[in-house]
C-alpha cells in the first residue's frame, strides 16, 4: 500500500511523494527520484519489481515529483529536491515509521544526477546510488546536439514550443513532453532549456550545479551503476565521477554493466541486473547501518 502525501505547497504549485512502507519497524527510507531528463516524468515511474524488492529488502520508500524544465528552471529544481528531503528528515517522520537520520537517495538518468547533486546540499543523504546519472551538464555530451537524438527524426522548435506549458508542471506524461526533450538535444539547447543559461557563457555558473565539480571530502558514499553502451548519458559520466570521488577520499563504487543501454534496470529478468540490485541492497545495508 502506498500513501501520497503533499511534500511541498506555494500558492501556484503543489508536490507530492508516494510513501511506501516496509514491514518493519524504524528502519531506513529510500527517497526515490525519477528521470526523464528533467522535462518529463513522475513519482510513479519507479518500477513495481523494484518497489516491492526494496521492501522486501526492509526499506521505506519515497518516490517523490518535483518541478519540471522548461517551465522551471535548475534553480527550482534542485530547491525541490533540498525540501524533499527537509520533509523526510522533519515532516514525514510525524506520520510514518522510519528512521529520519537514515536516509538513502536513489535515481536514475536525470534521477541519478539529482541524486548526486544531494551530495553537495548542507543536510546530506547517508547514501546515494545513482542509475546511470551524470556529473557534468557543462560537457560536450550535454551542451552539443546528441548523435543519437540527431539521427532520430527532426523535431521542429515550434513543435517543441507548443508543447511547452504556460503553468509550472511537476508530472510530465512522456507521450506530451518527449518532443520537447529529443529537439533540445538534437539541437543542443537542452542545458540552456533547463538554466535559461547559455553553456558557453555561463559555465562558471553552471558549474554549481555540476555534482562533479563540487565534491568534497564529506560527500556521502556513492554507488555508481552505469551501462557501457548508453547512447543518452555516456557511460564516462560515472567513470569521471567514480575517479573524482577516489580524489577526494569519498567512499565510491562503480557497477558497470557491460553493453548495457540507458534504462538497463527495466531488464528486471536479466541475472546481471539482478545481481546489480543485490549490490544496491548490500551497499544500502552497509552505508545505514
Amino acid at each position: 500500500m502506498k500513501t501520497t502525501v503533499i511534500y511541498k505547497q506555494e500558492q501556484n504549485f503543489e508536490l507530492k511523494g508516494d510513501f511506501y512502507p516496509t514491514s518493519e519497524k524504524s528502519r531506513p527510507v529510500i527517497v526515490f527520484i525519477h528521470g526523464g531528463g528533467l522535462v518529463w516524468g513522475s513519482r510513479e515511474d519507479m518500477k513495481s519489481e523494484q518497489i516491492k524488492f526494496f521492501q522486501q529488502a526492509g526499506f521505506n520508500i519515497f518516490s517523490i515529483d518535483y518541478r519540471l524544465a522548461p517551465e522551471s528552471k535548475l534553480p527550482a529544481i534542485q530547491e525541490d529536491i533540498v525540501d524533499a528531503l527537509h520533509w523526510v528528515e522533519n515532516e514525514g517522520v510525524k506520520q510514518f515509521d522510519y528512521d529520519p537520520e537514515k536516509i538513502a537517495v536513489i535515481g536514475s538518468s536525470a534521477g541519478g544526477y539529482l541524486s548526486l547533486l544531494t551530495g553537495t546540499f548542507t543536510n546530506k543523504p547517508k547514501a546515494i546510488v545513482s542509475f546511470y546519472g551524470y556529473g557534468d551538464i557543462t560537457g560536450d555530451w550535454a551542451v552539443k546536439p546528441s548523435p543519437h537524438y540527431a539521427a532520430m527524426t527532426n523535431v521542429p522548435r515550434e513543435l517543441a514550443k507548443m508543447l511547452v506549458s504556460n503553468e509550472i508542471i511537476s508530472v510530465g506524461p512522456i507521450e506530451k513532453r518527449y518532443a520537447i526533450y529529443m529537439h533540445a538535444r538534437q539541437h543542443g539547447v537542452w542545458i540552456e532549456e533547463l538554466s535559461g543559461l547559455i553553456p558557453i557563457i555561463s559555465k562558471d555558473e553552471l558549474s554549481k550545479y555540476c555534482p562533479l565539480f563540487n565534491i568534497q571530502a564529506n560527500f556521502p558514499p556513492t554507488l555508481l551503476l552505469h551501462g557501457t553502451e548508453d547512447e543518452d548519458v555516456p557511460y564516462e559520466q560515472s567513470v569521471l565521477f567514480a575517479e573524482k570521488l577516489k580524489e577526494n577520499g569519498v567512499e565510491g563504487k562503480l557497477i558497470t554493466i557491460p553493453e548495457g543501454k540507458h534504462s538497463f534496470d527495466e531488464d528486471w529478468q536479466n541475472p546481471i541486473v539482478q545481481n546489480a540490485f543485490e549490490e544496491v541492497i548490500t551497499f544500502l545495508n552497509n552505508k545505514l547501518k
